[in-house]
């Protein structure tokens, strides 16, 4: 140690000893406590301690600022890093998709179900398509007298093709139809000799034919049109013409949209007699509507208003009618997907038709007086969503008023013709008009797992007020459907259905000589359709199927006397294939 640091280390030395002994020599003065009560601690009032304590100290002198700089130097590294190597995904092997299929099915009362689709890609954009479907049965309903066989057969072609701002389609079709009017009245009702029976021909066939296309356009006010040509012929020299064209319009606005779409429906037809043999029957109308409509859409909520308007020609009446309809609808979500409010009001122009008629009822005889029904308005409510990813339900409720709605009645039973066709012995049906109001509920749950199972349930109740006529003839109070899909292995899979639809009633009348006429209001039983299929899948071009239908076996009457076949089997096979 030097001299210099030995000094330095004395002097404190020495000023600390002698602080020492300095207070060393001051004496303390005597006193005398007296305790006057034992000594009670207590207990002071806690107080929260500041997080940061205030510095009042005159020696307290504020930090200095620290000024300080990185003088940083490169350090070689020899460090190789190893390189990533992406983890493998295992690999699901693609679904083969075909272009064509066909499919064969054979079963009891003689029946046959044939299907043959084909598409045909011509180039990236456009493509060809074919579809044949034959379906047929030889009858044998029990207890029925007449021939009650019947097949439709029809072929359909398109044409689409796809392009970078517009997609346009073609499309034709044929159909052939044969069913036949075996819906006699029972022997108690009007009792027919065997001889009489035997001479009576229930054949009806149908022929149509259609020719249309669709034409979208993307990035253009001018949205998309279709257009469509119909024809449909019978047995009985009857002919039916509609033309149908829609174009659609948009206009998109800063925050709102402007739906503009336009309906023109063009109808012509003839019937050789009416049913009372007196005349031919003509028709024609032409309607042409107009429906604008503005949309708003906010976050949850949904508005669109809008209203239809139409102008309906009876050029065989030299009638002209216009007429307003409301188009009001709204949705809001309470809660996201999982509740959906919604309402509003609906209303239009519906054209009936031969062809429609036919449709619904293939029973009718060519003797229908063919007019319009205006939907004057439906207000309806309810609230659908979301319960799960894999269940929705719907609740609506509604009530509306249709003026000339179109209800199917029961032909009368003619005891006195000079020339009976095979559809005047009161097995055939016409349509009667009424302004009806219609009360109803719609129920629906569906459930969907993947796609191993799915199950749904809907009910729909109606409650119906009529005018003119003393029921809502053929329609029921009641309809409900349960319905299933599911695959229970990899190659096995099927389906389940179950329909009910409650009673209807109907009109049975008879007309006697020297005008007396007998009406006696029919209800017809609720039934029940349970139906059922199974299908094996062998490869991905070949899988087999079995359905039945009716599995319950009654043979219920869908209209008066025209019960349906009993417990129903289908057996075939599907196989897929490329050209």
């Amino acid at each position: 140690m030097s001299i210099k640091q030995i000094v330095l280390f004395s002097i404190p030395a020495l000023l600390l000893f002698h602080f020492s002994a300095f207070s060393q020599e001051k004496e303390l003065d005597p006193e005398v406590v007296n305790i006057v009560k034992p000594y009670t601690p207590t207990i002071s009032d806690a107080f929260k301690v500041k997080e940061t304590a205030t510095l009042n100290d005159s020696l307290t002198t504020p930090k200095k600022e620290v000024k300080y700089s990185i003088f940083s130097v490169p350090v070689a590294s020899t460090f190789t890093p190893a390189k990533g190597k992406a983890t493998t995904v295992e690999k699901t092997k693609p679904i083969k998709r075909y272009d064509n299929y066909a499919t064969l099915g054979f079963g009891n009362y003689t029946s046959i179900l044939g299907e043959l689709y084909s598409n045909f890609e011509i180039s990236r954009t456009d493509n060809v398509g074919f579809f044949l479907r034959h379906n047929s049965s030889q009858g044998d309903i029990k207890d029925v007298k007449l021939d009650n066989k019947y097949y439709d057969t029809s072929l359909d072609a398109n044409y689409t093709s796809r392009q970078r701002d517009v997609t346009y389609r073609f499309e034709a079709g044929v159909e052939h139809q044969t069913y036949n009017w075996y819906g006699l009245p029972n022997d108690d009702v009007l009792f027919i000799p065997e001889a009489d029976i035997n001479n009576i021909d229930p054949l009806q066939t149908y022929f149509s034919g259609y020719l249309g296309g669709s034409i979208a356009l993307d990035d253009s006010f001018f949205n998309r049109a279709t257009a469509n040509v119909r024809y449909l012929g019978d047995a009985f020299s009857s002919s039916e013409f509609n033309v149908k064209f829609k174009p659609e319009f948009s206009f998109p606005l800063e925050s709102l949209s402007l739906k503009i779409d336009a309906d023109i429906d063009y109808l012509l037809g003839s019937f050789k007699r009416d049913y009372q043999n007196l005349s031919d029957i003509k028709y024609s109308y032409l309607n042409a509507g107009l429906s604008p409509s503005i949309t708003f859409v906010n976050d949850d909520l949904t508005v669109s208003l809008g209203v239809s308007g139409y102008v309906s020609v009876d050029a065989e009446n030299s009638e002209t009618d216009f007429s307003l309809y409301p188009k009001l609808n709204v949705s809001y979500r309470l809660l996201d997907e999982s509740a959906i409010v919604y309402g509003g009001a609906d209303g239009g122009l519906k054209q009936n038709s031969f062809y429609n008629f036919k449709e619904e009822n293939p029973f009718i005889s060519p003797t229908l007086n063919i007019s319009p029904t205006k939907k004057l308005y439906e207000a309806f409510g309810g609230i659908k969503g979301m319960l799960s990813n894999a269940v929705a339900y719907n609740a609506r409720i509604s009530y509306g008023k249709d003026e000339n709605k179109a209800l199917f009645q029961r032909n009368v039973l003619k005891t006195y013709n000079t020339s009976f066709k095979g559809y005047d012995f009161g097995n055939s049906f016409n349509v009667v008009y009424d302004d009806v109001n219609t009360l109803a509920f719609f129920g629906e749950l569906k459930v969907e797992v993947s796609d191993i199972f799915t199950l749904g349930i809907n009910a729909n109740y109606y409650n119906y007020s009529t005018d003119f006529q003393d029921e809502a003839w053929n329609l029921p109070a009641l309809k409900a459907s349960l319905f299933s899909n599911f695959n229970i292995t990899e190659k096995l899979y099927g389906g389940a259905s179950i329909f009910y639809v409650g009673e209807r009633k109907d009109l049975l009348t008879s007309d006697f000589p020297f005008g007396n006429t007998d009406l006696q209001t029919v209800t017809l039983d609720g039934y029940v359709d349970a139906n059922l299929s199974f299908g094996y899948r062998f490869t991905d071009r070949l899988s087999v199927f079995v359905k039945g239908s009716n599995l319950f076996g009654d043979n219920y009457q869908k209209w008066m006397d025209y019960p349906v076949q009993g417990i129903q089997g289908l057996a075939g096979a599907t196989y897929k294939f490329d050209w």
